[in-house]
C-alpha cells in the first residue's frame, strides 16, 4: 500500500510518500511545498491544488492520511491553513484517493507511543523506523510522514 501523507498549511504544505508491505515501511519521498507568499491567498491555493495533483500522479497513493487542524491563536491564520486544507482535500477527492484524518495527538502517539511527544522526538523515532540515514526535516515534512505512518499502523481503525 502507499501512502501520501499530509502535513496542512498555506505557506509551507508538508508531504510524505510511504510504501507498507506486510509490517514494513520504505520511505519513498518527502518534502515541502511552498506557495510565493507575495501572491493573494486565492492564487496560493491555486498552487497548492496543483502540487498536490502532481503529486498524486506522480506517486498514484493508493490512501491518503491528512493531519486535522489543531488550535491557533491567530484566527486569521486559522481560517487560512483551513481553506488550504480544503483545496488539499478537493484534489485528493477529485483524484479518488481515500482520505483518512487524524488529530496530531493520535499521529504522536503513534510514531512514539506518547501523544504530547515533541517535534525532535517524532523525527528521531521515524528516522528509526523508516531506517533513514539523517532526521527528516524540515518539520512539515516529518509531520507529513508521521501521517503517513500513523495511517499504515492504524488504517483508518484509530
Amino acid at each position: 500500500m502507499r501512502i501520501l501523507g499530509i502535513d496542512p498549511g498555506y505557506g509551507r504544505i508538508g508531504y510524505g510518500i510511504l510504501d507498507k508491505v506486510g509490517n514494513k515501511f520504505k520511505m519513498i519521498k518527502y518534502g515541502v511545498i511552498y506557495t510565493d507568499k507575495d501572491l493573494p491567498l486565492t492564487k496560493r491555493l491555486n498552487q497548492i491544488y496543483d502540487k498536490i495533483i502532481e503529486l498524486i500522479e506522480e506517486f498514484n497513493p493508493d490512501e491518503s492520511s491528512v493531519e486535522e487542524l489543531f488550535f491557533f491563536r491567530n484566527v486569521t491564520t486559522a481560517i487560512q491553513v483551513g481553506e488550504a486544507r480544503g483545496v488539499i482535500l478537493l484534489a485528493l477527492e477529485k483524484s479518488k484517493v481515500p482520505i483518512f484524518e487524524y488529530t496530531p495527538y493520535q499521529i504522536k502517539q503513534a510514531v512514539t507511543g506518547y501523544g504530547r511527544a515533541e517535534k525532535g522526538q517524532i523525527q528521531r523515532t521515524l528516522k528509526i523506523f523508516l531506517n533513514l540515514e539523517k532526521t527528516p526535516t524540515p518539520d512539515d515534512a516529518a509531520d507529513a510522514l508521521a501521517a503517513a505512518f500513523c495511517h499504515g499502523n492504524y488504517g483508518g481503525r484509530y
